[in-house]
């Protein structure tokens, strides 16, 4: 009797593929004779033909799909044809093996040097990887902000040190400055003096103001005009600008890679549902795993993905078997819902706007020896962060709790509840800014005449823009390990140890993905902003996170609960991404305007002889030779953009009608796997 392993050669000779592949190969013969003999012979045989019809390259013996006996006589053969080639290239196919041998075991080396790679993989088979998928965006964005900082403290903030300390030999260079009135020239900022109280230093530690003004967190450190270290000359306002474009640049381009990866996944799983079930029974377990608990998380793991599988498609069964009643119900319900949605966000916004102009009109004044007065200034600067803050707690609380009439599935659920609550907190963040430039821009009764701009309440306006900024960031951290330490582990003490019955109605609280996502992406939006005006900021955002990491971990384990429906990783992953480059567009916004539309200080930084901080880039094209100008004022005019238009436009259209070309081949091909599935004889 013949073995049933011999059966799938036969059938690959039969694939229209297979014979496709003899005809332009030039075969003669459209189909060959079934092979006879023994499983044995007929394999070896079939082997032979792939091989004769290019099927099988020469490749190593461990990828050919043969047995072991057939592995071990092609590695011999191999073996003995190497003695009889050239010095030459013996030693270059030896050199071949040997190096792939060895980026082989370095990638193996480097997965143990990923960061927090045990903990994922650990919250992975414990809580599902929904879950996971938010630990390992958190890590994305503690390495993407480290990144950032080494960024700006290279191009930026090391050449001020060393220009300062003369470290090299290195001198510094000022540009007198030309047709500004000495009046804009003038910041004084508000450093201690004298004898200073230990309150004084925590005062300035959490609102950036004092001792922290004048260090390199800020922008109005940075007078130089350029530091010459011997013949070399290094143009820091230039350094400055580019490297802000530089990390954005970065930023947009690794968060598109990892969405396309994730749109990837997204597609395939989407593409065919029973392809996804039986990828998981049937490939999905990973037979490398010797280790009892990597083998009960990896069984975890699979668990919870075909809850959520099972799950969706139990609501999809659902929505499809609504009548007309319940559709016109539900769609009368969520017409409602954002109505009120849109309420909330409008209040939002009106009271952020009212407290930022208070704020920035009453902050100045104080009496610096009086601590009762010291106290409620800082409260005064804080004031906006406390209701913008408040305005991001209680509206995604509001959100949750509506999202649950609206009937969506769990996904939908996240990534609508997430839109909204990225709307209104970055719009938060626009609103603060806009409040900010409405002051700044304040020219009435002629305040901006001279410098064009509200010099006498913003002589350094990117530091106090920068302070805004800075202060959002410390007061998210502060509110997060408030959160934890008093409202989730008091809770969690309360449910187990008290059997009062409103005690446990609360019960333990579920880990919201789509809150705690929130949180790091709004604190990355302030980061990206705030970097212009505070170069140093990626730093803290850094350890923020890498804190931020270890504290939600032990919340997530000590006093939070799986969730009751559960998320796929894959599409929260592209998600997740998705609306962090939400949050970097929204971000070029306020750059931009920064860079391009408003005055630049006269008073610091290093653009204070600029008009505009993007001023610096057409003066240093003037200072290039005459050719190489009219080459990029060229590329910059509108003889070069509509050409080059128009050519993006054309190979946008052949990329569309390739991409339609070759989902027909893959519908194609599907429909053959079909047939294959179906009538395997044939």
């Amino acid at each position: 009797e013949e073995p049933h392993g011999a059966a799938p050669v036969d059938f690959l000779q039969e694939l229209p593929s297979c014979r496709s592949a003899r005809r332009r190969r030039g075969g003669s013969q459209e189909r060959r004779p079934a092979l006879l003999g023994t499983a044995g012979s007929r394999g070896a045989a079939a082997r032979a033909l792939l091989r004769d019809t290019g099927e099988l390259p020469d490749r190593p013996a461990r990828e050919r799909p043969d047995c072991m006996a057939d592995k071990r006589r092609a590695r011999d053969s191999q073996q003995a044809d190497t003695e009889h080639l050239a010095r030459l290239e013996k030693w270059r196919r030896t050199s071949s093996k040997s190096l792939k041998k060895a980026l082989s075991e370095v990638k193996g080396l480097s997965s143990y040097l990923v960061l927090w790679r045990h903990d994922i993989r650990s919250i992975e088979g414990k809580f599902g990887t929904g879950i996971q998928s938010y630990f390992s965006f958190l890590r994305f964005l503690v390495l993407l902000n480290f990144i950032i900082f080494i960024l700006m403290f290279s191009f930026v903030t090391l050449p001020t040190i060393i220009s300062k300390y003369g470290i090299f030999n290195s001198t510094i260079a000022y540009v007198s400055p030309k047709n500004i009135d000495n009046i804009c020239t003038i910041y004084e900022p508000n450093g201690n003096k004298g004898l200073v109280y230990f309150y004084t230093y925590l005062k300035d530690l959490l609102s950036g103001t004092g001792f922290l003004e004048v260090t390199s967190l800020f922008y109005g450190y940075y007078l130089i005009d350029a530091v010459c270290i011997s013949i070399m000359r290094y143009n820091l306002p230039l350094a400055y600008l580019l490297t802000t474009f530089a990390y954005l640049a970065l930023s947009f381009l690794w968060i598109i890679k990892r969405s396309v990866e994730g749109f990837k996944h997204n597609l395939v799983h989407d593409a065919d549902p029973f392809q996804s079930y039986c990828n998981k029974v049937f490939a999905g377990w990973d037979f490398c795993i010797t280790d009892p608990n990597a083998a009960r998380l990896k069984h975890r793991s699979l668990q919870y993905e075909l809850q959520t599988d099972l799950q969706e498609e139990k609501l999809k069964q659902k929505i499809a078997e609504r009548s007309m009643e319940e559709k016109l119900r539900i769609y009368s319900l969520r017409v409602l819902i954002n109505i009120i949605v849109i309420a909330i966000l409008s209040g939002c916004f009106y009271s952020i706007y009212r407290v930022t102009v208070f704020s920035q009109e009453n902050s100045n004044v104080s009496i610096r020896n009086d601590t009762r007065t010291d106290l409620v200034n800082l409260l005064v600067q804080y004031l906006p962060s406390m209701v913008i803050t408040l305005a991001n707690f209680i509206g995604p609380l509001i959100f949750s709790f509506v999202i649950r009439f609206e009937d969506y599935t769990p996904a939908f659920e996240i990534k609508l509840t997430l839109l909204r609550c990225v709307f209104v907190r970055l719009a938060n963040i626009g609103v603060l800014l806009f409040s900010l430039w409405s002051q700044i821009s304040n020219c009435g009764n002629d305040k901006c005449k001279p410098c064009g701009y509200n010099y006498k309440l913003y002589p350094c306006w990117e530091s106090d823009v920068g302070q805004e900024m800075y202060k959002l960031m410390i007061f998210d951290f502060i509110v997060i390990l408030a959160v934890a330490l008093f409202v989730d582990f008091p809770r969690k003490l309360l449910v187990t140890h008290c059997s009062w019955k409103i005690v446990q109605w609360f019960g333990h609280k579920e880990f919201e993905i789509s809150d705690n996502v929130l949180e790091i992406i709004y604190g990355q939006t302030i980061c990206w902003i705030g970097t212009f005006f505070s170069p140093l900021l990626p730093a803290i955002a850094t350890v923020k996170y890498f804190i931020i990491f270890y504290v939600k971990k032990i919340v997530l384990i000590h006093t939070r609960k799986p969730a009751a429906r559960p998320i796929r990783a894959s599409s929260s992953n592209f998600f997740f991404l998705v609306v962090l480059l939400i949050g970097l567009l929204l971000a070029f916004i306020p750059l931009g305007v920064s860079i391009a539309r408003i005055p630049s200080s006269k008073a610091c930084g290093p653009f204070r002889n600029f008009n505009t901080s993007w001023a610096v880039i057409p003066d240093t094209i003037l200072q290039f030779p005459t050719g190489l100008q009219q080459i990029l004022f060229g590329m910059a005019s509108e003889a070069f953009a509509v050409p080059f238009f128009v050519i993006l436009c054309i190979i946008m259209f052949y990329v569309i009608a390739l991409d339609r070309a070759h989902k027909r081949v893959v519908e194609q091909l599907r429909e053959q796997l079909v047939l294959v599935r179906s009538d395997p004889t044939f």
